[in-house]
């Protein structure tokens, strides 16, 4: 193959020339994010039930729903929380893989089955099911430039002109409002009411009987009389849509015409439908919209699309209305996807220094230079038809490609060199010999890195998403090199080098050649002398390292004289590599900075909104005194971790990364002054934290944990149980940040119907209910038009009315005489406590631990301490693992498997390529010292084996291999003349030192501005390059000593046949 290259290099031109084409092509149609989809796709499942409690909520509606929707197809786990305010969420979430849509279609053919089961107001208001990553992509905010328009006019504004533009955005999973749309009020007066011997229920029964529109039918419809001339539709009165004509809706009438009227009973407004969320920007008003991304979106495209939309929608926005996006996390993944690439860049730049350094002439430089594009073009070809898209982890796998993918063309043109070298043959001779010799080197090295990284593609899960990333790339990258390696690259050395261009490499370069000639004037002569500096340069370098080949050969000539001494040290460094391995934390993926901290804010269960704004003051005051805070967006009313008066989240964006070198500026330093302040309050508790590394997996960094009961223990146990853990778990070193996410329980008002008094008064239990639900909760009465909009009507006492317990046994009830019963008369009222929200995980009653590894310490660690607490618990309480958690137990559990089939696969491709089952050994042996060096390298940086430590790992079971297969190609071909093992793999092993610390050098100085990183992303970044850097160093400093003992000791003590070199399998050529 690579003789017809030789001879055609027009045609390797052509070649070449297509795939960069192509890949440039490709490179425009490829989708940039930060993470691929790697996430279990979820689907969230929405109830309201007015009035309801938590409990109410939990055994009426969430329980009969979780029962229907068990078993459904690619169930993984299923979360639900039922609220004190009337709301539950179910959140289902599948295995990676599975098509959402259809998981949609089941869940929604389920939800219908069970839907006749449901209350009547819940059956009312609707089931919503969405498919949307949990965490906000975006809060797009309306603000009034005068200051004259309140949150509530902000939200109808947001609610009627803009929510449903931005749901039909490509990308948008749901739109989050935080705020409300306008709503037809109702306010009764208890009071009056009563006074007119009417029920709440009545007045419901009037709005919807006299607010409504009904189809009226036609005049001269078929079938006609004979000699009917006309046709007409008859229309009737339309649905009310002023506050004046809910007015003047008739309650009553008496025989002589007198009239009760709405008005005479209620305060009637335009108000707002929900008033449970409040916004604030900057201490401003503002009407909030959180965008949330649907499953396996594009986050970039897709903001974008939020952005443009919104120009569009401004023009038309009241004059006084201004729009703005106050947080966004978008920047994060442009500015980190922008690091990798300039990251990209700078190991070019460092490998082609290598390369000149060593190959020390610019045409030999500038060969595997032009390769490496080329096969990135044929990694982002492969990536476009495969699916894939440009992001962190295909960027990650195509800088560690870069010092591989010189490799293959840098072993052609030394081989090359050398030849021209030592035998005096032209560039067109040379290159033919070469390639005869080291085309199976070539392919063996082809096959075994392939081989490493094609498992990792096979992994299921959200791990395996990841892995699959950097296996794709990575093996279409090298198969592209190896290709270039055997076409272009000996298609350039036969024609672009020259013989006058090869150094001695091995003797003493002529550094003081034309030394004596004169220096022209002018530039001319600033570049001779330039190129003499270079050459003394070159000459001082090739003699440096002259010396080192000789000491090298003399110090693994003592080695290979003493090999079961060499052996020993070798088993000993093994053994050291097992301990500290299995020491090493673990992990899943680095926090990150990504510009931007939450913060969560929860006053005493059972407060109202005003004493959460006096505990909101101090945190407040805190973010706006940080200088590195740009905005502040506070809702109240909701949060990640529950809803109601008591509860509130600030979004705190930060500047850009630039602009926070210092370790305090960061996003990890601010969150431990946050918490240092907010230990400090009294009145509430308030937490700091940074969102995790891929939103979908949660909404904040660190471990979440599920506690179970699964005897059936009450929930007094379970919540004991979790105290108990929590109080273990405070006292550990390892762990920090704890917190429950379950609110304390709050107060309530028992109401206690006495029925047998109920009914004797003559009432029935739907008028006790309905006076209850209707004045303390709120009832949907029907629809009202306005300005081209269907908005509700709701019907409530007014606030004065529903404040205090004496209000509830106050509160008169007309029965079916016509008299006025107190609810005192028949029920009592005392004060309890329970559950604001109750939580079920996977069917059972749960509750949520979270909290993050100490400083110091890893996520895995973490993990390994709250498994080990937990253990200690009553039986008949249990745990799971959720959200990015549960993804990194399940990695946790795949990196040995990983591994040892790598290795196998590995083997047996070698022992195909070299007709050996003993010559792998030789090769496979060194990888453990390559593993040394990524852990030591990991442990000193204070780093966890987290995935991108194990996607070192694989990175350097190949790497390691190469620099064997190199060595141990040329001890099999040095064989194959007539030399005994020993000679053999001593002249291999000196023959191959220069290329394997040029390629070992290339590929370790491409790590360095990984490893160097700072800025958006560079946790991530240095996570991928400390421990493949270390390995490779390792694995070369190791390697040159120990490859030539292994192979040694195998063809001496194991024997067999003798092996097949790798080139001659292909037919040796003329």
């Amino acid at each position: 193959m690579a003789r017809f290259f030789i001879d055609r290099p027009i045609f390797a031109w052509v070649i070449s020339l297509g795939i960069l084409l192509s890949g440039f092509i490709a490179l425009r149609a490829l989708p940039i994010e930060q993470y691929p989809e790697v996430a279990p796709p979820s689907l969230a499942i929405n109830v309201v039930y007015p009035g309801a409690d938590a409990e109410t909520l939990e055994q009426n509606v969430t329980q009969v729903i979780e029962q229907q929707l068990n078993g459904v197809e690619g169930f993984l786990y299923m979360s639900s929380s039922s609220r004190s305010n009337g709301s539950a969420a179910i959140t289902l979430t599948f295995e990676a893989g599975t098509d959402i849509d259809i998981a949609q279609t089941e869940v929604q053919n389920r939800l219908s089955t069970v839907e006749a089961r449901l209350p009547e107001e819940v059956r009312r208001q609707g089931i919503t099911v969405r498919q949307a990553n949990a965490g906000f992509l975006l809060i797009v905010a309306l603000t009034s430039k005068s200051g004259n328009l309140d949150t509530t006019d902000l939200g109808n504004i947001a609610s009627t002109q803009v929510v449903d533009e931005l749901r039909r955005v490509a990308g948008v999973g749901d739109v989050t409002l935080f705020g409300s749309e306008y709503a037809m009020r109702i306010w009764l007066d208890p009071e009056k009411l009563a006074s007119y011997n009417l029920s709440p229920s009545a007045v419901v029964a009037a709005i919807r009987e006299q607010n409504a529109q009904t189809a009226g039918g036609s005049i001269g419809a078929l079938p006609l009389q004979e000699g009917q001339e006309i046709t007409a539709t008859i229309t009737t009165e339309n649905r009310f849509a002023t506050e004046d004509e809910f007015r003047r809706i008739i309650l009553r009438t008496d025989e002589g015409g007198a009239s009760v009227r709405l008005g005479d009973v209620a305060r009637v407004e335009i108000g707002a439908q929900s008033y449970a969320t409040s916004t604030t920007l900057n201490g401003q008003p503002m009407a909030g919209m959180a965008i949330q991304l649907a499953t396996g979106a594009n986050a970039l495209s897709t903001a974008e699309g939020v952005k443009e939309r919104m120009e569009e929608i401004g023009a038309g926005l009241p004059s006084d209305v201004a729009w703005s996006v106050p947080y966004d996390t978008t920047p994060f993944v442009e500015i980190s996807v922008e690091e990798v690439v300039k990251t990209l860049v700078e190991a070019m730049v460092l490998v082609f220094l290598v390369m000149f350094l060593f190959l020390q002439n610019w045409r030999a430089t500038l060969i595997p230079t032009l390769v490496v594009p080329i096969a990135l073009a044929g990694a982002c070809l492969g990536l476009w038809l495969f699916g894939f898209s440009i992001n962190v982890l295909s960027l990650f796998g195509m800088v560690l490609a870069i010092g591989i993918l010189v490799d293959d063309a840098i072993v052609v043109i030394e081989n090359v060199e050398r030849i021209m070298r030592e035998e005096g043959l032209g560039p067109l001779q040379a290159t033919r010999k070469a390639m005869d010799q080291i085309t199976g080197a070539i392919i063996g090295i082809t096959l075994v890195l392939i081989a490493v990284f094609i498992p990792m593609s096979f992994f299921p899960g959200s791990t395996g998403g990841i892995y699959r990333q950097f296996s794709v790339t990575l093996s279409i990258s090298i198969f592209f090199s190896a290709v270039l390696a055997l076409s272009l690259t000996p298609a350039l050395c036969a024609t672009f080098l020259r013989k006058e261009d090869v150094q001695g490499h091995d003797e003493e370069a002529h550094d003081d050649e034309g030394a004596d000639r004169p220096v022209p004037d002018g530039w001319r002569g600033k570049v001779e002398q330039g190129r003499r500096a270079m050459g003394r340069f070159f000459g001082r370098f090739n003699r440096w390292f002259g010396r080192m080949t000789e000491r090298y050969g003399k110090t693994n000539e003592r080695i290979l004289n003493r090999p079961m001494r060499g052996f020993a040290v070798f088993l000993l460094l093994a053994g050291l590599t097992g301990l500290l391995f299995f020491r090493l934390p673990g992990g899943f993926l680095p926090t990150e900075d990504q510009g931007y901290v939450i913060s969560v804010v929860q006053s005493p269960a059972g407060s109202t909104r005003e004493r959460l704004d006096e505990a909101l003051e101090p945190v407040e005051e805190f973010w706006a005194a940080q200088e590195e805070v740009e905005d502040r967006v506070v809702v109240r009313g909701f949060s990640f971790f529950g809803q109601g008066q008591n509860h509130a989240i600030i979004f705190t964006p930060l500047e850009d990364w630039g602009e926070r070198s210092s370790d305090q500026s960061s996003a990890e330093g601010l969150v431990g002054r946050a918490m240092g302040t907010f230990m400090g309050l009294d009145n509430a508790l308030a937490f700091a934290i940074q969102p995790p590394a891929i939103q979908s997996l949660g909404q904040a960094s660190g471990f979440t944990m599920k506690l179970q009961d699964r005897a059936g223990l009450g929930r007094e146990a379970l919540t004991a149980a979790r105290d108990q853990l929590l109080g273990m778990a405070m006292q550990s070193p390892t762990l920090a940040n704890l917190r429950p996410e379950d609110e304390a329980p709050a107060p309530q008002l028992h109401v206690e119907v006495d029925r047998v008094n109920a009914r004797a008064m003559g009432l029935s239990m739907n008028d006790v209910n309905n006076a209850l639900s209707i004045n303390f909760g709120s009832a949907y009465a029907n629809d009202f038009n306005r300005q081209g909009r269907v908005l509700q009507v709701l019907v409530q006492a007014d606030a004065p009315h529903r404040m205090t317990p004496e209000d509830v046994l106050s509160l008169r009830i007309p029965n079916a005489q016509g008299a006025l019963v107190p609810f005192s008369a028949f029920a009592t009222a005392e004060w309890t406590a329970g559950p604001p929200a109750v939580a079920r995980y996977n069917g059972y009653p749960a509750m949520t631990l979270s909290g993050t590894a100490a400083p110091g310490q890893s996520s895995g660690a973490a993990i390994a301490e709250m498994e080990q607490l937990a253990s200690q618990l009553p039986e008949g309480i249990g745990f799971e693992w959720t959200g990015i958690s549960y993804e990194e137990k399940q990695a946790g559990g795949q990196i040995g498997l990983l591994l040892g089939l790598s290795v196998v696969i590995v083997f047996l491709v070698l022992a195909a390529l070299y007709e050996s089952w003993a010559v792998p050994l030789s090769v496979l042996l060194i990888v453990p010292m390559g593993v040394l060096g990524a852990v030591v390298f990991t442990m000193l940086r204070g780093l966890s084996a987290d995935i991108y430590f194990n996607v070192g790992l694989i990175t350097i079971i190949g790497l390691a291999a190469k620099n064997a297969i190199l060595i141990v190609e040329f001890a099999i071909e040095e064989e194959a003349e007539g030399k005994s093992p020993m000679e053999a793999v001593k002249a291999a092993a000196r023959l191959r030192l220069r290329p394997i610390i040029m390629t070992s050098l290339a590929f370790i100085l491409g790590m360095v501005p990984l490893v160097l990183s700072s800025g958006a992303g560079a946790a991530s970044r240095i996570a991928v390059g400390t421990g493949v850097m270390g390995g490779m160093i390792a694995a070369t400093a190791i390697g040159i000593f120990i490859i030539p003992l292994l192979y040694l000791l195998v063809r001496t003590r194991l024997g067999g046949r003798k092996p097949t070199p790798a080139g001659h399998l292909e037919g040796e050529t003329e």
